[in-house]
């Protein structure tokens, strides 16, 4: 979820309150409801949070948190000394948000296609979720969808960005992940303050994905005892992504066909057998590793389909990219800015050129 972008930290809350609250006076009801809950929601996020400074000095802290805390700061610093990534106020703050998430997303997609319903916001512009800080919101906008024939998918997020213009707090959602993870949040977050497109999730996602690849692969050599195991979790991200990335363009072959709608049914239908059999010779290899099942498990549809792509489709591009810059963070992301810049036509289709024979590969270290 990208957060509509304030003033730094506390820098001026009033004015973005007043303007935000200008923006729910000239919406419906149910935009009044929507905005209502997300400036709630922000607001109390930040009010929760303490310096991580402070409470590495008080006593009430348990040595857990504290270890944590510490593991986080020396991520921080590395994002920024090795990575290139913004040296803000952003990580150096922790909230305790009492909650498994801090917002969830529903994404939304028609029964034969793959097009994710957009939602466009004054200042982030237009993306392909709605996120809500409650779970409760989002599980009535879903069915609220499906009453008008969509399908829906709602995903718990552990963190997202206000692309710098709050200082974003490290969170009980994700403080406690394990290293690697832990690590690529927080380069994913940051890199969202570097390069931000408004209207083109793909593009940001896969940007973000990419940088935090790469800087994990970087960060776990940088460490002598994890860098002698491989960062197993991504080793099955990719694969997961790889079989999800084969049927998502099965589906949108069949989506685009002549067949009449009742065949794309049974075929979609087949497809989606299909995925369930692949996943579960895949799940065999990974020793019984589970961290997908829920995934598969909890019905598939083209918003699940949709979705994943958003965060993968450019992965491949993005690498090529940087292996253009022979692996320089900084020349990467000037690069990624002046793609940016471009027309979004012309962005795609450089875009495309950049993924031809770059399948799925390891993160350049």
């Amino acid at each position: 979820m990208m957060s509509a972008r304030a003033g730094r930290g506390w820098r001026q809350p009033l004015i973005w309150l007043s303007a935000a609250w200008a923006i729910v006076g000239l919406s419906g009801c149910a935009e009044v409801d929507y905005y209502a809950q997300a400036i709630h929601g922000q607001f109390a996020l930040l009010e929760a949070a303490r310096p991580v400074d402070a409470l590495s000095k008080s006593d009430r802290v348990d040595e857990r948190l504290l270890r944590r805390l510490r593991l986080a700061e020396e991520i921080r610093i590395y994002a920024v000394e090795k990575l290139g990534l913004p040296d803000n106020g952003s990580y150096r703050k922790y909230a305790d948000l009492k909650r498994a998430y801090v917002v969830w997303d529903v994404f939304a997609a028609r029964p034969l296609s793959l097009r994710l319903k957009q939602s466009c916001f004054p200042i982030a512009g237009c993306v392909d979720y709605r996120g809500y800080y409650s779970h409760a919101d989002a599980e009535q906008y879903a069915r609220d969808l499906r009453r008008h024939g969509w399908e829906t998918c709602t995903v718990g997020v552990p963190a997202y960005s206000t692309l710098g213009y709050f200082d974003d707090p490290l969170l009980n959602t994700f403080l406690f992940n394990p290293e690697a993870e832990l690590a690529r949040i927080i380069f994913h977050e940051l890199a969202h303050q570097v390069v931000y497109v408004r209207g083109d999730t793909m593009f940001n996602e896969s940007f973000a994905v990419t940088v935090a690849a790469v800087g994990v692969a970087r960060w776990l050599r940088s460490r002598p005892r994890a860098a002698k195991a491989p960062d197993v979790a991504d080793l099955h991200r990719r694969a997961f992504r790889a079989l999800i990335k084969r049927y998502r363009d099965r589906l949108a072959e069949l989506y685009a066909s002549s067949l009449p709608r009742e065949q794309k049914e049974i075929e979609k239908r087949r497809i989606f057998r299909e995925v369930r059999v692949s996943y579960a010779h895949l799940r065999a290899s990974w020793g019984g590793y589970a961290g997908f099942d829920r995934w598969i498990d909890n019905g598939l549809n083209n918003a699940k389909f949709g979705a994943y792509a958003d965060y993968s489709r450019w992965v491949p591009a993005f690498r090529a990219l940087l292996a253009q810059q022979h692996g320089n963070l900084p020349a990467f992301y000037k690069a990624v800015k002046e793609l940016a810049a471009e027309p979004a036509d012309k962005r795609q289709a450089e875009l495309d050129v950049l993924s031809q024979g770059n399948a799925e590969k390891p993160a350049q270290p």
